[in-house]
C-alpha cells in the first residue's frame, strides 16, 4: 500500500468529483479509495465517459490527503490541469506505448516526489501498451511507497490482463443520455439542441459538447439515415456514398480547429516568454491534437453507422428485414474491427458500404 499520510481528505466548498458526470458508482469507489489508497488503479472506459477527468480529480484528492497542512484546492486545481509538480501524465508517442516510454515510466516511479510526500503517475491509452507491458509489470505491481499509479484504458486487451490483476479496477460506462442533457443544459445549451447532441453522442460527454456547437449535426444525421435507401448494389453508388460520408465527417472537425489554433498560439506565446525553443512540446501538442481529430472522426463514423443500422432495424417487420439486418450487423462488426486496426478510413468505409444489402421495401 502506498504511504499517503494519515490525515483524512480535506473538504473544500466545491466537490471536485462533481466534475465527473454520470458515473456515481465509479466516483463512490474513488472517494473510498482516497481514504485508504493502494499502489495502482485501472480506470476502464472509452474517452468521453469521464475516466480522464476522474483520474485528475482522484490524483488531486490523493495529494490533499498526503500533504496535510497545505492548500488543498491548490493540489486539486493543479492536478486537474496537469500542472501539479507531483503528477506525471504519460501519453503515448505514436501508435502505442513504446518500450522506451515504459522504461522512462519505471525510472520516474523510482524518484522521490517533486513536491510533498506522494507522486501520482497517470498513464493514458494503456490499452495500447503493446510490447511494453512486461517492462512495466514489476514497477506497477510493487512501486515505491511514495508512488501511486492511475492507469487509463479503453478496455483490457490480453497483454494488459496481468497488469490489470495487480490494480484496483474502476469501470466507466457510457454516460446516461439524461445526464448528458442535464450537463449541456447547465452549460447554457438550449433544450432542443442538448437533446439532439446527447442522443447523437452515445454516452460520450466530450462528443456531446462538441456536437452542441456543431451546426451541421442535423444534416449529417439526415445523410446517414438516407444511406440505406440509396444503396443500389453498384460500385459507383458505393464510391459516391463513401465520398459524401467522408465529406460529412470533415464538418464535425470544424468546431475544434479554432480551439487547436488557440492552443498552438498559447504554446508559442509561453515558449517565447520563457525564451526556449520547445520543439518537444510542440511535437507533444501536435501529436495530441492529431489523436483528438482521429478519435472525433472515428466516433463520427461509428455514430453514422449506428444510424444506418437503426434504419435497417426499422425494416425488421418486412419478410426480408431480419436477413438484411443480420447482414448489416455483420458489416458493422467488420467496420469496427477495421477502424480499430487500420487508420485508412476510406478503405474501411468502402468495405462497409459494399456489404450493405438493399433495404427491404
Amino acid at each position: 500500500m502506498a504511504d499517503a499520510g494519515t490525515s483524512t481528505s480535506v473538504e473544500s466548498e466545491t466537490d471536485w468529483f462533481d466534475r465527473v458526470v454520470g458515473q456515481p458508482g465509479a466516483v463512490a469507489t474513488l472517494r473510498a479509495a482516497v481514504q485508504a489508497p493502494v499502489h495502482a488503479y485501472l480506470l476502464v472506459g472509452r474517452p468521453g465517459t469521464g475516466s480522464a477527468t476522474a483520474a485528475r480529480v482522484f490524483a488531486g484528492e490523493l495529494l490533499v490527503r498526503a500533504n496535510p497542512g497545505t492548500d488543498p484546492d491548490r493540489h486539486r486545481a493543479l492536478a486537474l490541469s496537469d500542472q501539479h509538480p507531483a503528477v506525471t501524465v504519460v501519453e503515448r508517442v505514436g501508435a502505442s506505448i513504446s518500450v522506451d516510454q515504459a522504461r522512462e515510466v519505471v525510472r520516474r516511479a523510482t524518484l522521490s516526489p517533486a513536491e510533498g510526500a506522494l507522486q501520482v503517475m497517470v498513464l493514458t491509452d494503456f490499452h495500447l501498451v503493446a510490447q511494453a507491458a512486461p517492462t512495466l509489470l514489476k514497477t506497477i505491481e510493487e512501486p515505491p511507497a511514495s508512488t501511486v499509479f492511475v492507469i487509463l484504458a479503453d478496455d483490457v486487451p490480453e497483454e494488459l490482463v496481468t497488469i490489470a490483476s495487480r490494480c484496483v479496477r474502476v469501470d466507466f460506462g457510457p454516460v446516461p443520455t439524461s445526464d448528458l442533457v442535464a450537463s449541456l443544459r447547465a452549460e447554457g445549451v438550449s433544450a432542443e439542441l442538448a437533446e439532439a447532441a446527447a442522443v447523437a453522442a452515445s454516452g460520450d460527454l466530450d462528443r456531446a459538447r462538441l456536437l452542441a456547437t456543431d451546426p451541421a449535426l442535423a444534416d449529417r444525421r439526415a445523410f446517414w439515415r438516407s444511406v440505406p435507401e440509396r444503396v443500389d448494389g453498384t460500385g459507383a453508388r458505393v464510391v459516391e456514398l463513401c465520398d459524401e460520408a467522408l465529406a460529412q465527417t470533415e464538418t464535425v472537425v470544424g468546431p475544434i480547429e479554432a480551439r487547436h489554433e488557440e492552443e498552438r498560439a498559447a504554446l508559442e506565446q509561453e515558449l517565447e516568454d520563457l525564451g526556449v525553443r520547445g520543439g518537444g512540446r510542440r511535437k507533444e501538442l501536435e501529436d495530441r491534437q492529431k489523436r483528438e481529430v482521429r478519435r472525433i472522426r472515428t466516433d463520427e463514423l461509428r455514430a453514422g453507422v449506428a444510424l444506418v443500422a437503426a434504419r435497417y432495424r426499422e425494416a425488421l417487420g418486412h419478410p426480408d428485414g431480419a436477413a438484411a439486418f443480420s447482414a448489416v450487423a455483420g458489416a458493422v462488426a467488420q467496420l469496427e474491427e477495421r477502424l480499430a486496426h487500420n487508420p485508412n478510413e476510406r478503405l474501411a468505409l468502402l468495405a462497409f458500404l459494399v456489404d450493405l444489402p438493399r433495404l427491404p421495401r
